[in-house]
């Protein structure tokens, strides 16, 4: 199923969309009463938002007797990856590198930003291994 890329972003522009997508990418498959006690809102409203992610095809379920877990599908995040490449004004060319060349304060205070958000992204990482690793 193709989901055109504007439409894509329009549902990721609600904030409690992100986080849904920034807790399942941490924590792995979550069921929607879980979210809704993590993120602070009602389990009718965070299964609103998780069927609209589902549609867009940003994250998928999989019935286990009366429970349903809730991933992201890695391929969609991917596409999504690939399309802000395309437009990414931040000199890496698709590359996740900055242009070298062409530092200068601006750029530099957005790669401290980027290396922040980097540092961020790789403690979440960490995290799920270890949950993972604790767990088995």
């Amino acid at each position: 199923m193709f989901i055109d890329p504007a439409e894509i972003f329009k549902v990721l522009s609600v904030d409690t969309r992100i986080q849904i997508i920034e807790y399942l990418k941490a924590n792995g498959p979550t069921g929607a009463k879980e979210l809704s006690e993590k993120l602070g809102l009602s389990t009718a409203a965070i299964s609103q938002h998780l069927k609209i992610l589902k549609h867009a095809g940003l994250v998928r379920s999989e019935r286990q007797g009366y429970w349903i877990p809730y991933s992201i599908d890695e391929k969609a995040l991917e596409n999504c990856r690939e399309v802000l490449n395309e437009v990414c004004t931040c000199g890496c060319e698709g590359t996740g590198k900055f242009r070298e060349k062409e530092i200068n304060q601006a750029n530099l205070a957005a790669l401290k930003k980027y290396e922040i958000e980097l540092q961020k992204e790789l403690d979440r990482v960490r995290n799920r291994v270890s949950k993972i690793q604790s767990e088995n």
